[in-house]
């Protein structure tokens, strides 16, 4: 019989609450995921107050408050600050985002953190890539090439073909996109969902890539590509604001044409 409830031991708590100073105006709440792996205890929400007026404008400079100044156990990834790198995915309010680049006035209420959804968690707002970075592997993000290399340059492109990778090379591998798919949920282990497939279109269009016939052989797969129904989940969340659903149905399009000859 199919179950409809979640397993006892995965239900979320209420957790600690830690207000701010007596005395502090300028007070906004966050309501973070909490989990540790080495305890037996369920997921919790801790609740912390936080006084505006010594925090940071960006919702990572309101955690790294939580954990600088009033709980050090909570763990998280962070690095270039600059929405560069994509360490700081999270889901906030419900979205998926980078919360170095979200602007915590963006929200007018308590702002709620999770980690990225559908994912195993490792800790707290950390969630375990592993997979979606094997599936990003899978399509040899590099140049493939069958021509030797030029002995005394490398190898060029025209302004106009550069411009062909516009939208598509900004991508930080945030996993924003993909854990906001729901086939992507569903069909994970096969379906190799936006970022990996917008990946896969970007080294498809770069004309200096020789080996376009065999990378559309392995993308022609009822899971690895066709899972996509065009829901636009992915292209409303990226924080790069980018669009893997357009890249998805361009690849589309040269499976069809590659047949049509």
């Amino acid at each position: 019989m199919a179950e409809f409830t979640l397993p006892k031991n995965s239900a979320l708590i209420q957790g600690k609450t830690f207000k701010a100073p007596q005395g502090t105006v300028n007070i906004r709440r966050f309501e973070v995921y909490r989990w540790d792996p080495e305890t037996a205890e369920n997921p919790r929400i801790d609740t912390y107050e936080l006084d505006m007026d010594t925090c940071g404008p960006m919702v990572l400079d309101a955690i790294l408050k939580i954990k600088n100044e009033i709980d050090s156990t909570l763990t998280f990834r962070r690095s270039c600050r600059e929405g560069v790198c994509g360490s700081c995915a999270m889901m906030v309010n419900g979205k998926n985002t980078l919360a170095c680049t979200k602007a915590i006035d963006e929200y007018s209420d308590t702002i709620k953190i999770f980690p990225l959804p559908h994912m195993q968690v490792v800790k707290d707002l950390v969630p375990d890539m592993t997979h979606f970075y094997a599936q990003y592997a899978s399509i040899k993000p590099w140049i493939d090439t069958q021509t030797p290399a030029p002995a005394d340059s490398e190898r060029l492109q025209s302004k106009e073909d550069r411009e062909v990778l516009d939208g598509l090379y900004e991508c930080v591998l945030c996993a924003c996109c993909s854990t906001s798919c729901p086939s992507y949920w569903w069909n994970s282990e096969r379906y190799l969902g936006p970022a990996v497939l917008l990946q896969a279109y970007r080294w498809l269009v770069d004309s200096r890539d020789e080996n376009t016939g065999v990378r559309l052989d392995d993308l022609e797969d009822p899971f690895k590509l066709y899972r996509c129904h065009t829901i636009m989940n992915c292209t409303d969340t990226c924080p790069k604001g980018l669009n893997p659903a357009k890249a998805i149905a361009e690849t589309k399009k040269l499976l069809v044409q590659r047949k049509l000859g």
